[in-house]
């Protein structure tokens, strides 16, 4: 229960930081996506599973708060959470480069998703100057964040998870 809680917590921090802090270091209204650096960071840390499930929160409030489409977002994170939980059993989570490629892979995904949502079904065909204006440069920058953010958030679950486990020790050991 400790765990839940503590990973709500931890969803709720980003988003805020995601709101307030990102907003005053944007360049060019191109700030960097912490959510997407959470959600590639559970997957790879705990599991599809896990990554699946901190995708859709995470979504679910920016749906809430900035979503045009009630429920886009929520997908979208919710599959790039799930995706970056394959690598779980095949990475190293503690190798910085593999956060950092996936949180750009994440953050490409959400963008090509929110470019086809938002312009080409308008009939706006201007992938090109999308993908150079804004989609390469976020990508970056929120390549730049995992790289600063990764080693954080894995204490962060390694805590929690330990807390946990500890609990339940504590339920099986006779005194």
């Amino acid at each position: 229960m400790k765990n839940k809680l503590g990973l709500a917590a931890i969803i709720l921090i980003c988003f805020l930081l995601q709101c307030s802090v990102l907003d005053r270091i944007a360049i060019g209204q191109i700030k960097p996506n912490l959510l997407i650096v959470l959600c590639a960071s559970m997957g790879l840390i705990r599991g599809r599973k896990s990554g699946l499930w901190t995708g859709f929160w995470c979504g679910l409030l920016v749906d809430l708060f900035y979503g045009s489409l009630f429920g886009f977002y929520a997908l979208v994170y919710m599959y790039a959470g799930f995706f970056c939980g394959y690598a779980h059993r095949i990475f190293y989570d503690n190798d910085i480069r593999v956060p950092a490629a996936l949180s750009a892979a994440a953050d490409l995904l959400l963008n090509i998703a929110f470019y086809g949502l938002q312009f080409l079904l308008r009939g706006r065909l201007g992938l090109q100057t999308y993908l150079v204006r804004i989609i390469l440069p976020e990508m970056f920058y929120t390549t730049v964040l995992a790289l600063a953010a990764y080693r954080p958030l894995r204490a962060l679950v390694y805590q929690l998870q330990r807390a946990s486990w500890k609990e339940r020790e504590s339920v099986w050991v006779l005194k």
